[in-house]
């Protein structure tokens, strides 16, 4: 359930096609996850989405909520309802499996039991992910609580690839800088988490 060609995947990945330009793949946030969901998508990438949108149901809707508007252009507005017609995190998480359910019952044998190996949730790690949550100064301290929450009660490497995502989008609206020591830290643990070659490297541009 890794990305084939290195690049991200899950819930993170859906996370990075909700830009400023969203809408053009559909005047509502279902329908965008729809189009990026299409025929031709692989399985395995499928039941990545949906098993992250299953470990976010173990969070609270506000922290949901918090960790969505970090890693996306649309901030908490996407939350209002709207022109996304989404009113809540934990109903949010709960679509994004539906959606993913109703395109694996499509697909034929698509939707047969992927084993995932335990070493991929990086249980091990944790403590090193919440060290990189904490250095991550930048980001607001609401967000950082939800990071942390996100380690405690789903999977450090949810949370770490969260964490990617909110680094991105926060660090570069407010220019931001790392070191060359910290994003080195950033690539060790993203090894160790047996990430492809474009997922830590989306924050790379920060490296001053």
């Amino acid at each position: 359930m890794r990305s084939a060609d290195g690049s991200d995947f899950g819930v993170t990945w859906l996370m990075s096609t909700f830009h400023a330009d969203w809408t053009h793949h559909g005047p509502t946030a279902v329908e965008a996850v729809e189009y990026h969901l299409w025929d031709e998508l692989e399985p395995e990438a499928v039941l990545a989405v949906r098993r992250d949108a299953a470990l976010l149901q173990r969070l609270s809707s506000a922290t949901i909520e918090v960790l969505w508007s970090a890693g996306t252009e649309a901030g908490s507005s996407f939350f209002s309802g709207g022109r996304t017609g989404v009113t809540s995190g934990a109903g949010w998480a709960q679509t994004l499996t539906n959606l993913c359910d109703s395109w694996l019952t499509r697909h034929a044998g698509a939707y047969a039991a992927v084993a995932v190996p335990a070493e991929w949730d990086g249980a091990e790690l944790a403590d090193t992910v919440l060290a990189e949550i904490e250095a991550a100064d930048f980001l607001p301290d609401e967000v950082g609580r939800a990071l942390t929450e996100c380690v405690h009660r789903s999977t450090p490497d949810l949370a770490f690839r969260l964490l990617l995502r909110a680094m991105q989008q926060v660090g570069t609206a407010t220019g931001a800088e790392l070191s060359p020591e910290h994003y080195a830290r950033l690539t060790a643990l993203g090894t160790a988490m047996r990430y492809g070659e474009f997922v830590v490297s989306e924050v790379q541009h920060l490296v001053k």
